[in-house]
């Protein structure tokens, strides 16, 4: 049996293996942003009149000879560019022998958006099945169907874009239950004072996975035979594989793991068994949940930060294709640079945070609201300088770099935050800020699609102004609003008799109603 020494930590193989599971959920998910580049016909400028000063610094810009270098197309300028008319004629309309698809930038923008459609629906419902039955098998089962859609997705294009748009859908469904259940392993796994490494570890995998869903697509595109159904193939038979061991070294608990160390099974035990689930606690405190300030301050801030982050995951290889016109190896790997910097930052956002508040420097709702205020402000200044250094593609890249970067400091913050508030319901805290937050990812490709028709820097700009606006004002919401403490419902049975002790500690009724409660009956 693979990892099934009693030497190795059983919970951090569990860690990794979660990284290794998001990663594959993530680059499932983002290798359609670039692999769409090569997919459809490039766009047409007929008939446009353009200035060669401003077009160069703010309005179109023009893409390079064929046959310039990556560094000249990295240096160069107004002076030494092709007529556009010239270079969209000499476009071929082939990639590798296939026919290109005739999909507008709306059609794009939808079947980008509709894996979101479907990735919404089961956010709840995942949140709920993991925790009755646990996070292995439900997570599991949501990665494998993902993997089965995606091999198919060659297959379908080439019938429609409406047939594609159905299909993405359907593989947001088996996707939505990804993280919901990875909090209800966090919640089982994670001793309190590694919770920051530990989370931050597995939530990691979202950048590695876009790291490797940009650079390996650029590089299967370019170099293996047979163009970009192979990122399909090849992601779809690498989550298949992960499955497999998913299920044979990951447990729900550590009680129910068949070869953990007695030792950390009793460190897991005396950590965690304050936070262990309770079997009477199976009804979920909606009314609680659904009026808590904290948990609507968290709904607001994640989406914020997701409107962010998907009109990145999305849409950024679109803007360095489409705008700055780099080669699709370029591509793949200029638009993995920023997410390898913000995995970078992620990690030592969080080991900072876990020792300032292990040493009693700061609480855990300080170092919550600052680090979202980094982590929701950065991305949206980064991208916005992007926008005003205009055509000047090193600048743009080192601006989107920067800003992507300081996006990991939400990871050990928002990302995280549901496992501070409410331990015991932390699976379904994730799916109902995760579900909301599909609204930004369902919402962003179609309004880029639509705002882009002409694939401008000024257009762009103005999809960045949208992004400043609504990052910092959820954010601030955040800041004012939320809390980093462990909420008082996350125990319903303590915060039942609290709360009936206030208005009458010998009301018989409320005894009777709290003997209900601790025989396993819910209440009514």
């Amino acid at each position: 049996m693979i990892f099934n020494s009693r030497h190795i930590s059983q919970r951090w193989v569990m860690a990794v293996m979660g990284m290794l599971g998001v990663t594959m959920a993530y680059v499932m998910r983002a290798c359609l942003g670039i692999t769409l580049t090569q997919m459809v016909k490039p766009v047409q400028m007929h008939g446009r009149r353009i200035d060669p000063v401003t077009a160069f610094q703010h309005d179109y810009c023009q893409a390079p000879p064929p046959g310039t270098t990556a560094q000249g197309r990295l240096h160069s300028s107004a002076s030494n560019q092709s007529s556009v008319a010239a270079t969209a004629a000499a476009q071929e309309h082939v990639h590798d022998g296939r026919p290109r698809f005739d999909w507008d930038e709306e059609t794009q923008g939808k079947v980008l958006s509709a894996f979101y459609y479907g990735y919404i629906l089961t956010h709840l419902p995942g949140g709920v099945l993991s925790q009755k039955y646990g996070g292995k098998h439900t997570m599991g089962i949501g990665i494998l169907c993902t993997a089965i859609f995606t091999l198919m997705t060659p297959f379908v294009a080439h019938i429609g874009s409406r047939p594609l748009f159905i299909l993405r859908f359907i593989e947001g469904l088996g996707e939505g239950m990804t993280f919901p259940a990875l909090c209800t392993l966090l919640a089982q796994w994670a001793p309190p004072k590694e919770k920051g490494k530990f989370a931050t570890l597995v939530f990691a995998g979202a950048q590695i996975g876009n790291i490797l869903s940009n650079f390996l697509s650029g590089f299967i595109m370019r170099y293996i035979p047979g163009g970009w159904p192979n990122v399909f193939y090849f992601f779809g038979i690498v989550s298949i594989i992960w499955f497999l061991v998913w299920c044979m070294v990951v447990f729900n608990d550590p009680n129910s793991h068949p070869f953990i160390s007695d030792e950390e099974r009793a460190y897991l035990k005396k950590s965690i068994g304050r936070l262990e689930r309770k079997k009477d606690l199976m009804t979920t405190p909606w009314k609680t949940i659904l009026t808590s300030g904290p948990v609507w301050a968290l709904v607001i801030g994640g989406a914020g930060h997701d409107w962010g982050a998907f009109t990145l995951i999305s849409d950024l290889p679109k803007y360095m294709n489409d705008v700055l016109h780099f080669s699709v190896t370029e591509n793949g790997l200029l638009s993995s640079i920023p997410f390898l910097a913000q995995w970078v930052t992620s990690i030592a956002a969080s080991v900072l945070a876990d020792r300032l508040i292990s040493k009693g420097l700061i609480n855990v709702t300080k170092i919550r609201k600052i680090y979202a205020i980094i982590g929701n402000l950065g991305p949206a200044l980064g991208v916005m300088c992007a926008s005003f250094v205009g055509c000047n593609k090193f600048i743009a890249t080192l601006c989107f770099t920067l800003g992507v970067a300081l996006m990991g400091f939400c990871y050990p913050s928002l990302r995280m935050n549901s496992l501070d508030l409410s331990p015991n319901y932390s699976a379904t805290l994730m799916g109902l800020v995760n579900g909301i937050g599909c609204l930004s990812g369902m919402a962003t490709p179609y309004i880029v699609g639509i705002l882009t028709p002409n694939r401008t820097v000024l257009e762009w700009r103005l999809v960045f102004w949208i992004m400043v606006v609504i990052m910092v004002s959820t954010s601030l919401i955040f800041v004012l609003f939320g809390s980093g403490e462990v909420q008082p419902w996350d125990d319903i049975q303590q915060y039942y008799l609290s709360e009936n002790e206030k208005d009458d500690k010998d009301d018989e009724s409320n005894v009777i109603k709290l003997k209900s409660i601790e025989n396993g009956k819910t209440l009514k």
